[in-house]
Parts: C-alpha cells; sequence; structure tokens
C-alpha cells in the first residue's frame, strides 16, 4: 500500500503540533513537586493503614490465644522493640494533664501524643450554666503525626508518652518525645495573654537515621466531637460545620445538612471545625496538602457532629524548620475575628476568620459588614440591654428606608383617590372578555394622572436585601447569645412560655416542642397589620383570586418558620412591624388626600409624552384585543353554521 506525500506531511505536522503543546503544558518544577508530595503522602497513609490493619489482626490473634497470665518483662521490651523500634521506650508511662491559661481561656496538653486535652473558655457558659468546654478528653478530641521509621515500622504519636518541659513564664510548654541519646520531637505550645490564639510548633532533632530517609512530609490526623452547647437542637445543627480555606482562594464548608467528605489535593490554609457560637481553627503559617475531611451526623444528645481530617505538611528531617501552627479556640465574633487580619504582614494573604460567621450570601455580606453590624456594635457599647440595641437599630433601619416607605405609600395614596374612577371603568366595562380594554383604560388613567403601580412594588422590593440581612444576622449574633430581654432568658434561641415531651407528628418538625411568644406576637401583629394594608391600599381593581387568603397566609407561614429560631428576631419583625402600622398610620392623617387628588387631575389635563415602555404596552394590549376579536367572531360563525 502506498502513502502518498500530502498525508505523509500531515503525519508529521500533527506530531509536531502535539510535540509543541505537550513541551508548552509541561509542569514547572514546583508542580512536579508538589505532585510528588502528594503520591508519597498518599501512599505513606495506605502503607500505614495496611501495616496497622495487620498489626491489630496480630494483636487480636495474641489476645485470643491461651497464653500465661504473666508475661516476663524482658518478652514485653521485646515486644515492644520488635513493633516501635527505638519508638519502644516511649510506649509506657502515666499520663499528665498540663494546663496553660490566660483570662480567656484554659487548655490542658496531654503528655500521652503531647496533644490538646480540653479547652476551657473562661467567659461563656453553655445554656444550662455549666462551664464551656469545646472539647474534653481523648473520646472527644483526638490528634496524633504517622511516622514511618527507618526500618519501616508505622508509629502514631498518639499512642507515645511525650515529656513535659515546663517554661520559667508559665505561657508555654514543651511535649518532648525522645526517641534515642539526642534524638527526639518536640511539641510545643505557646498561649499568649488575653488571646484565643495557642501558638503550635513541631521540631524534630537528630531525626536522621530514625525516621524513613523519603520522609519530607508528616501525616496528621485531627478529629472532634462537637459537643451540644446551645438550647434547642434544629439550629444550632445548622450552624455547625466543617469550614476550611484555600491557601490563595475563599472560604468552603462541607455540607450542615448530612454525612459529607471531600478530598482536597489543592492547598489550605486553615481547617476549622464551627459551632453555632464557637470554633476550634487549625492554622499552618505555611499550608496543608493532600487533605482529607468527612463530616458526620451524630444523633447522641450530647453531641451534634464528628469532624475528622487527614493532612500532610511539609518537614525537614534535619531539623531546621519547625513547623509553625496557630490554634484558634474561641467565639464567632465577627469584629474579633476580623481583628487577625490586621496582623496579616504587608503583602501577605487574609485569614478571612470573619467567613466563620455567617452573614448571608456573597451579595449580602456588605449589608451586614459595613452597615447593620457597625450600628449594632456601636449602640452594644454603650447600651446594656441588647432588648433596647434591637429596638434603636429597628428604629434606624426604618429611619434609612422612609424614604422607600414614603414612595411606596404615595404610589398606592394616588390609585386609592383615584379609585372612584376606576369604579367607573369597572361598570364601563364589566363583562369579561372586556378584560383587556378595562385594564388598558385602567393604565391609561393612572398613566394621565402620574400614577403608576410599579413605583410602588420598586421601594418595596429594594427593601428587601436589608431585611434578608438582618434574618442571617440575628440568630448567630453572639452578643445576643444569653442576653436576656423582659420573659426572654436568651435572645439568640427561642422564648419559649409553652412546652411538651411529646413528639406531635409534623408539628414537632415544624415548630418543635414548645411555643415562643416573641413568634406568637409577631404572627398576630403581621395578621393584623396585613388586613389592615389590604384597606388602606384597595384601589378598586379587580384581584386576582386567592389573594386575600395569600395576604394571611405568610404571617402563618412565618410562625413555622420563626417559632425555633432567636427570640431576637422575632423581636426585631415584631417591632418594625409595628413601626411600619404607625408610619400607614401617621402617613394617612398628615397626608391631604383631597389636595392630592386634585394635583392628579391637574396632571390629567397636561399634555403627557408616552413613554417607549407604554407604547409596546399599548401595541401589545391592542394586538391582543384584536386577536380576542377575531375569535368571537370566528366562534359566531361556527355557530350560525
Amino acid at each position: 500500500m502506498s502513502v502518498d506525500k500530502n498525508t505523509i506531511i500531515g503525519f508529521i505536522l500533527i506530531g509536531a503540533v502535539l510535540f509543541v503543546f505537550t513541551w508548552l503544558n509541561r509542569p514547572d518544577p514546583a508542580q512536579l513537586e508538589a505532585q510528588k508530595r502528594y503520591q508519597d503522602s498518599v501512599a505513606r497513609v495506605e502503607y500505614a493503614r495496611q501495616l496497622e490493619m495487620a498489626v491489630n489482626e496480630a494483636g487480636q490473634t495474641l489476645t485470643n490465644a491461651a497464653a500465661p497470665v504473666d508475661v516476663p518483662d524482658s518478652v514485653k521490651e521485646a515486644q515492644l522493640l520488635q513493633t516501635y523500634g527505638v519508638f519502644a521506650g516511649a510506649t509506657e508511662g502515666t499520663e499528665e494533664l498540663i494546663t496553660l491559661e490566660n483570662d480567656k481561656i484554659e487548655v490542658r496538653i496531654s503528655s500521652k501524643g503531647g496533644r490538646l486535652y480540653s479547652a476551657h473558655l473562661k467567659e461563656y457558659e453553655t445554656f444550662d450554666r455549666r462551664p464551656l468546654l469545646l472539647f474534653d478528653g481523648a473520646d472527644e478530641s483526638s490528634f496524633g503525626l504517622t511516622l514511618i521509621s527507618a526500618t519501616n515500622r508505622v508509629i502514631n504519636t498518639s499512642d507515645l508518652y511525650f515529656t513535659p518541659i515546663r517554661s520559667d513564664d508559665g505561657h508555654s510548654i514543651t511535649m518532648r518525645l525522645p526517641i534515642d541519646e539526642g534524638c527526639f520531637m518536640d511539641f510545643n505550645y505557646t498561649l499568649s495573654e488575653d488571646d484565643y490564639m495557642l501558638h503550635f510548633t513541631i521540631r524534630g532533632t537528630g531525626l536522621n537515621g530514625i525516621l524513613s530517609p523519603n520522609t519530607n512530609s508528616l501525616d496528621i490526623r485531627w478529629q472532634q466531637k462537637v459537643r451540644k452547647l446551645e438550647q434547642g437542637r434544629k439550629y444550632e445543627d445548622q450552624y455547625t460545620g466543617l469550614y476550611y480555606k484555600y491557601a490563595a482562594d475563599d472560604v468552603e464548608s462541607l455540607s450542615a445538612n448530612k454525612d459529607a467528605e471531600e478530598n482536597i489535593s489543592n492547598r489550605l490554609k486553615w481547617i476549622g471545625y464551627k459551632n453555632k457560637f464557637f470554633s476550634t481553627v487549625w492554622i499552618a503559617d505555611d499550608a496543608f496538602s493532600a487533605t482529607h475531611i468527612q463530616s458526620k451526623q451524630l444523633t447522641g444528645l450530647d453531641y451534634l457532629k464528628e469532624f475528622t481530617t487527614t493532612t500532610s505538611v511539609a518537614f525537614n528531617l534535619s531539623g531546621n524548620d519547625p513547623i509553625s501552627f496557630r490554634y484558634y479556640i474561641g467565639p464567632n465574633k465577627y469584629q474579633l475575628l476580623k481583628s487577625y487580619d490586621k496582623e496579616t504582614p504587608a503583602g501577605g494573604q487574609e485569614l478571612s476568620l470573619d467567613d466563620l460567621v455567617p452573614l448571608g450570601y456573597k451579595w449580602l455580606r456588605p449589608i451586614n459588614q459595613y452597615f447593620i453590624l457597625q450600628i449594632f456594635d456601636f449602640l452594644g457599647r454603650h447600651i446594656a440591654s441588647y432588648g433596647l440595641v434591637i429596638f434603636l437599630l429597628t428604629l434606624i433601619v426604618k429611619m434609612v428606608l422612609f424614604p422607600l416607605t414614603y414612595k411606596s405609600y404615595m404610589s398606592s395614596a394616588k390609585m386609592r383617590v383615584l379609585r372612584p374612577q376606576v369604579e367607573e371603568i369597572n361598570a364601563k366595562y364589566p363583562k369579561q372578555d372586556q378584560a383587556m380594554e378595562r385594564q388598558r383604560a385602567t393604565m391609561d388613567l393612572y398613566s394621565r394622572a402620574g400614577a403608576s403601580m410599579m413605583s410602588g412594588c420598586l421601594p418595596t422590593l429594594l427593601q428587601m436585601p436589608i431585611l434578608i440581612a438582618l434574618y442571617w444576622l440575628f440568630p448567630t449574633a453572639i452578643e445576643l447569645r444569653q442576653e436576656s430581654f423582659l420573659w426572654a432568658k436568651d435572645l439568640s434561641t427561642f422564648d419559649a412560655v409553652i412546652t411538651w415531651d411529646a413528639q406531635i407528628p409534623l408539628i414537632s418538625s415544624f415548630i418543635g416542642n414548645h411555643i415562643s411568644l416573641f413568634c406568637v406576637l409577631m404572627s398576630l401583629v403581621n395578621v393584623i397589620y396585613a388586613k389592615f394594608n389590604m384597606n388602606m391600599t384597595n384601589t378598586g381593581q379587580q384581584q386576582m383570586p386567592g389573594m386575600k387568603m395569600m395576604m394571611y397566609f405568610m404571617p402563618v407561614t412565618m410562625f413555622f418558620i420563626f417559632n425555633q429560631n432567636a427570640a431576637g428576631l422575632s423581636y426585631y419583625f415584631l417591632v418594625s412591624s409595628l413601626i411600619a402600622i404607625l408610619q400607614t398610620l401617621a402617613f394617612r392623617f398628615f397626608i391631604n388626600e383631597e389636595k392630592l387628588l386634585l394635583k392628579l387631575e391637574e396632571n390629567k389635563k397636561k399634555p403627557k409624552k408616552k413613554s417607549g415602555f407604554m407604547q409596546r404596552l399599548e401595541a401589545a394590549q391592542r394586538a391582543q384585543q384584536e386577536q380576542l376579536r377575531k375569535q368571537q367572531q370566528q366562534q359566531q360563525r361556527k355557530g350560525k353554521r
């Protein structure tokens, strides 16, 4: 078979293009190194898992086998040496707890594993007034490094005993893992005064020849159960989740509503185990890589979720460069979390810990960040009662929205004073098939008089972002936590006045096993306001069927949504609705509707150029009316036949 010249040239050109494309898109040395670290990390984790399974199986076999009750110490030492190698000396000891504390937090560090054992926030209590511990004990939190020894033994630091070395000033503690003469690994913890940040470093000394020569990173597993700290499980669970920040990107989170897990190959700056109002955040000075995160729902009474992280960090065997981290163990308070970005060096990337505070969608966050929170914090610094703070905040928001509210009212007032003329139009075109003519005549009346339905709807729509932003703010504002007002003991959760234990199908899932008084009052006031508003805005136009019921349906729906939510949120909307009623009454009292009608009549006499939109609308109405007329004529002809 012969091949022509053009075909050969074509194949050569295709090969050249593929070669150039491959050469231009080849990974740079940094990318190759990152891929190698990731592959090595995955291989080490899998190798460690297989070895751990083998050790467990062997241990189970020894446990089940008949063995003498007393085993000589020399035999125990031989077994430990066989399993742990040079780390055998650190496998036995007595657990000792060392305390670091300042005015804000108290942490205890265990000599077994050299890890954080418990964390107590001194300035806060649980909903039932017990000391607030984010975690306490090995059952609730674990932390361990997986080490591969030079003899291919798999060692986990959580099984080993460290030696505590206290500092003279009492602000730091070094947990030293002794391995051999001149060989050790240090975990150093330092807690500054008046701060929620705990500094943590890992440094190895003399580990060449102790660990595998291929060791260029450490694999770490961190697990924590999240305690139930608030009254009511639904919304605390909803705002509890595993958050993480990419080293050069935004903050993300796993789903809070179901079990979830994710493998992340990109570098991470921090990983946070977040409760509704408090968080434990592990921050790397450099970055985490090859990370697997998992969130698991728990059904017990004491815990909400269990979070697990398996990750890798770069490690220098020579010990010249320690690995540095920070733990943030504290409240999800926006201004506090935001303040840590002020410490970011010039050109560095912000931590964005304030993203742990849910302030709404990205397009809503600026409203809360730069407007609502600024007022809220200012009032909170000068007023002791947060019930009064919410009341004043509501007044300020209403004042800001007043121009829009006034414009909306004036629009409805114009259409209300034109109601008799609208009713005349309705009488002139009473039939159903005259609906288009009736609508066109009504729109023409509004246009000539200078009234517009859109001018009333637009101000209402413009207010919605602020209302939605406030809906996000109040349930997660830690400032309201355990703040009482009137009968409500805690404005951050529901204010139950009636409770029951029995689980009622559907009812309990929607409103819980209680009735919240602020929510009931808010719903009743909104029902009254809906009726009041319908009477005030009756323009004489025919309404859609069921529209009146829809106006009452919304306040009832709000009761089911808000009954388990924060009392402060229901209180805000209660005050907001009462102010709206007072504003409407004031408008009705001060605005002379007779003068308004005269002004509208004067507007009719003025020549008015129709807008392009109105011209297109009228053209569409005429076309539709002509089509209806033709259809009626066709039906009449068919009837005669």
